[in-house]
């Protein structure tokens, strides 16, 4: 079960670092994008894609 968790959370990091480079991000600070958690990647996808969208999260208005 744990090899099978981690080839899940690698596949999910990969296509979040995949959709985050097409979008232009390759590092965050001075941090690049291979070397954060999926946590990490999971916060900076969806800061991206909200902006994209012109949503803001928090009060789920157009921006």
């Amino acid at each position: 079960m744990g090899k099978v968790f981690r080839e899940a959370i690698e596949k999910r990091k990969i296509f979040l670092i995949n959709q985050l480079i097409n979008r232009g991000a390759y590092k965050k600070n001075d941090t690049h994008l291979f070397e954060l958690t999926l946590s990490d990647l999971e916060e900076e996808y969806n800061k991206m894609r909200n902006k994209k969208e012109g949503v803001d999260k928090y009060s789920q208005r157009e921006v």
